[in-house]
């Protein structure tokens, strides 16, 4: 498959570029795009399949959260789509391999509402250690149950994190701040920081802390990983988080654990089937159990992550249509550019074989265009080169660079030919 993009950020294929921003997205995100001369739509709630491929017909760049399911069907079904924005830190609702494959780019927001997350979980640790959900369910009942039964400081406690990436760090320092101990587990090798220490394996992480909470990513192989053997693994009477994803945690598993009493609290905030929409039902057999926090997905919810995310993820966007720079891109290879005074910029992005940069450069050499700048980043089975030229493209140029065999995507950032 290839495909060709002419001229600049607000237009494509001559036409005012169009963007439908779903899920509820910060206002500053459709500010940012259409200050760019872009058309934004903006709708609230998930789509599913068949809504998004009638709603994405002549939409150039989607922006989504977390419910949104941008699936392979989907994309081949959205011929306009050059741009992803995922306005959260994961990307496992993307096929990225078939956006790739399409010359789509995808955008994410991989530390802006990390801090959000953090608070979140060290709130939650100290409200299931102190057992304040209990007490709250019960004052609420009109039970007055004044006890220091089963209420413990969080101070020398060992809080095991399992991922131990942009949160878990984070809240590795807050947690040393606060006088825990920290051990942490992940499957690459990581900096510990403060004192935290690496613990031998997962299984020795399980045995040695009083709080495990998980902030691992949304990678396939991280399905179901976190089950009964697990919980049974665990510590008696430690409490357990998942902030991370649904998908990672026998929630079944966790009910059992709960309810025998060999856990004693835990905090949940994703779910493996969640609602598209809000207010929408929920349901799930950790409802009703004591010493539970059970939130809708919203550890990174705050006004202000939702402001920065907004914001990072849009410009990101505005970089790569304005300049072809697809630094942080999750699934092209990244390339940092910034505008220059050339006539010309020339993006193409093809399947990384021997030879394609000496073909592009030969055309451009045969068509008698002046290379002044050129890049080229690769990644995978794709290769990505920019081009300035000294002078305006000609049709023929642009014809014969397309008609490369390996090309899956050209974009002609600025001196197209007039159409």
């Amino acid at each position: 498959m290839s495909g060709l993009d002419l001229s600049a950020s607000a237009m494509h294929d001559g036409r005012v570029q169009k963007a439908l921003l779903l899920e509820n997205l910060h206002p500053d995100a459709a500010k940012i795009l259409a200050s760019r001369g872009i058309e934004v739509v903006t709708r609230t709630g998930a789509l599913d399949e068949d809504e998004l491929i009638d709603s994405l017909q002549g939409v150039n760049i989607v922006g989504i959260r977390s419910k949104t399911q941008l699936t392979e069907r989907v994309l081949k079904s959205a011929p306009d789509l050059t741009t992803i924005g995922a306005f959260c830190i994961g990307t496992n609702q993307i096929d990225l391999k078939a956006a790739a494959a399409r010359g789509i780019a995808a955008f994410n927001a991989p530390f802006s509402n990390t801090r959000s997350v953090v608070e979140v979980a060290i709130s939650n640790i100290i409200s299931l250690v102190r057992r304040q959900p209990v007490f709250d369910k019960e004052m609420h009942a009109g039970i007055w149950n004044k006890s220091a039964i089963g209420a413990h400081e969080v101070r020398g406690k060992t809080l095991g994190i399992v991922g131990y990436g942009n949160i878990g760090t984070q809240l590795s320092v807050l947690a040393e701040n606060l006088g825990m101990s920290v051990i942490f587990y992940d499957i690459a090798e990581k900096l510990a920081l403060g004192n935290a220490r690496r613990a031998k394996s997962l299984e020795d992480l399980l045995r040695k802390s009083d709080v495990v909470t998980l902030h691992v990513d949304g990678r396939p192989t991280n399905h179901d990983i976190f089950g009964a053997e697990h919980f049974a693994a665990m510590k008696p009477g430690a409490v357990f988080l998942n902030l991370a994803r649904g998908f990672v945690v026998d929630v079944a598993a966790l009910a059992d654990a709960l309810q025998s009493g060999h856990i004693s609290g835990a905090a949940v905030d994703v779910f493996p089937t969640e609602p598209k929409r809000k207010g929408d039902p929920f349901s799930s057999p950790l409802q009703g159990l004591s010493n539970v926090i059970l939130t809708p997905h919203t550890a990174g919810s705050t006004e202000e992550a939702q402001e920065a995310i907004g914001q990072f993820v849009s410009h990101k966007i505005v970089d790569y249509l304005s300049t072809g720079s697809t630094t942080l891109s999750v699934n092209l290879p990244n390339l940092a550019l910034e505008q220059t005074t050339g006539a010309a910029r020339i993006a193409h992005l093809h399947r990384n074989t021997p030879g394609v940069l000496a073909r592009v450069n030969n055309i451009l050499a045969e068509h008698g265009e002046n290379i002044e700048g050129q890049l080229l980043a690769t990644r995978g089975d794709l290769g990505y080169v920019v081009t300035d030229i000294g002078s305006s493209l000609e049709p023929e140029t642009i014809t014969a660079l397309q008609a490369i065999e390996q090309t899956v995507r050209l974009q002609v950032l600025w001196g197209a030919p007039q159409q």
